[in-house]
């Protein structure tokens, strides 16, 4: 029998807006892995959350099956909801909390690290090879919108001549190791970019101008122009009307974590 009392954590209502149950799931999550809720501490009732957050059993009940998909917490029949032990993996994606809106933006700020860097050395070392190669997929990324498609695999393709570009083989594998993430990032921003002929146009522009800066053999204006790339992306995505999560958003975003063993 389990003799954890019930936990007494009191929280605040929810700011009236968007993604209502990933501001619950949120603030159960933090305690959870802070330490203030410990492992085998019971969650309030159904009844108790929606009274302290101040929203409906919809809600509440979205937020805790997110919890469960995390791994956070888990049902007891004719029990209630208890805090797991946490596990613990050094790459651990998991596929639930992937589809949401801040997954897509933090793996987004992951390809801004690596490209930023990758675009800087490939002003430094490219050839007119090079060049040619990235020039190339810029008009096959173009011809690909222009025919209807969604232009991730020419988009993917453009950066992969920017890294080939930078001649380090150790920064082309760790963008190899986390390519299914990259892509899985790249087909939901492009398919809100997709949504605006605003937001093409400025994907198009942002292109260009990181070759310009490759082929002038900048590389300070190489690494700004690529950081302002993906800060760009991000502002697109935060931008993205509730209906595109609600639909293609979430459907997308969902492989991104595909194949991948959630706990070591």
């Amino acid at each position: 029998m389990n003799l954890t009392p019930p936990m007494t954590a009191q929280f605040k209502p929810i700011t009236p807006g968007a993604y209502l149950s990933d501001q619950v799931a949120d603030a159960l999550a933090a305690e959870i892995r802070a330490g203030r809720l410990a492992v085998g501490a019971k969650l309030p009732t159904e009844a108790a959350l929606v009274e302290q957050f101040a929203v409906s059993r919809t809600v509440v009940r979205e937020a805790v099956s997110r919890l469960k998909s995390l791994g956070l917490v888990d049902s007891r029949q004719g029990s209630g909801v208890y805090v797991k032990e946490l596990g613990f993996s050094p790459l651990n994606f998991d596929a639930k909390s992937a589809v949401s809106r801040q997954a897509v933006i933090q793996m987004v700020e992951v390809r801004r690290a690596l490209e930023t860097e990758v675009a800087g050395l490939a002003a430094q070392r490219r050839t007119q090879t090079d060049i040619k190669r990235i020039a190339k997929s810029i008009a096959l990324l173009d011809k690909a919108v222009q025919a209807g498609g969604d232009g991730v695999d020419e988009d993917v393709q453009y950066h992969r001549a920017i890294a080939e570009a930078a001649r380090n083989p150790f920064l082309i594998g760790t963008l190899e190791y986390l390519g299914q993430f990259l892509r899985g990032a790249t087909r939901v921003t492009r398919a809100n970019e997709a949504r605006r002929a605003d937001f093409a146009r400025q994907v198009s522009a942002e292109h260009d101008k990181i070759l310009r800066a490759i082929e002038a053999g900048d590389a300070a204006a190489a690494r700004k122009a690529a950081a302002r790339h993906m800060d760009n992306a991000i502002l697109r995505i935060e931008q993205a009307d509730p209906a595109f999560w609600q639909q293609a958003g979430v459907q997308l975003a969902r492989p991104l974590v595909s194949g991948l063993p959630l706990r070591s």
